[in-house]
């Protein structure tokens, strides 16, 4: 599947392009196949009203499909407009400060947009508190291979309060979403939520060696808070 964001002036602003989860090789006559991709909207200069395309291709070349609304694009893109968004300011975000035991942000060489930061054994982050219901999405991955047998165990806490406690078993980005009651929040206008890692690893300590001396928990791409419920 190629999935396309474009802006106004048809310019595509970036890309979710994946294989998906049911191999077209398995797809039979008739079948609906449906799933979800939940994907975080990368950082761009754009305000307004985007559109989204989508489309399979099969070695570079895009496959005609039956589209349902004569609007689409022409025949010869093989693209089909299926939904638009709305970017809005970051302002209507709710805002989340990096605190204590983040390290520097990282991207990948081969896609700028794609960052993310490792924590230490504890890693806090500050959120203007909505006063209001909540979901956290923490989405990371980790080195399980370094742990066999024995997974670190991720803590994510408000305050004092345990809000989740998972094994951090995979080394492919993974989504946790984590709901907050606006009681667990607390009446501030800022609250902090911590992760905590029972086991952390140095990189320069492994077989492999290395420069690198950082006490290391796990990487985390994504920490956004979304409000579940209106103020009223």
């Amino acid at each position: 599947m190629f999935v396309h964001f474009l802006d106004a002036d048809n310019e595509r602003m970036w890309t979710d392009d994946h294989d998906p989860p049911i191999p077209t090789t398995q797809w039979k006559p008739g079948q609906k196949i449906e799933y979800t991709r939940t994907r975080f909207v990368p950082v761009v200069p754009f305000l307004g009203e985007a559109v989204v395309e989508v489309g399979l291709y099969r070695e570079n070349e895009r496959l005609p499909l039956q589209a349902s609304d004569p609007s689409d694009r022409d025949s010869l893109a093989r693209s089909y407009r299926v939904a638009s968004l709305q970017f809005l300011p970051t302002s209507e975000n709710v805002f989340v400060i990096y605190k204590t035991g983040w390290h520097a942000d990282e991207f990948s060489p081969d896609d700028p947009s794609l960052t993310w930061k490792w924590t230490q054994r504890s890693a806090t982050v500050s959120v203007r508190n909505p006063k209001t219901d909540v979901t956290l999405y923490l989405e990371y991955d980790a080195r399980p291979d370094l742990f066999p047998g024995a997974a670190q165990q991720v803590t994510v806490r408000a305050g004092d309060q345990t809000l989740r406690t998972f094994a951090a078993e995979t080394s492919a980005p993974t989504l946790q979403r984590i709901p907050i009651a606006a009681a667990q929040l607390g009446a501030a206008e800022m609250t902090d939520l911590t992760i905590d890692v029972d086991k952390a690893f140095v990189p320069a300590k492994l077989p492999s060696g290395g420069r690198d001396l950082r006490e290391l928990g796990i990487r985390v791409y994504h920490v956004f808070i979304e409000a579940t419920t209106s103020k009223g």
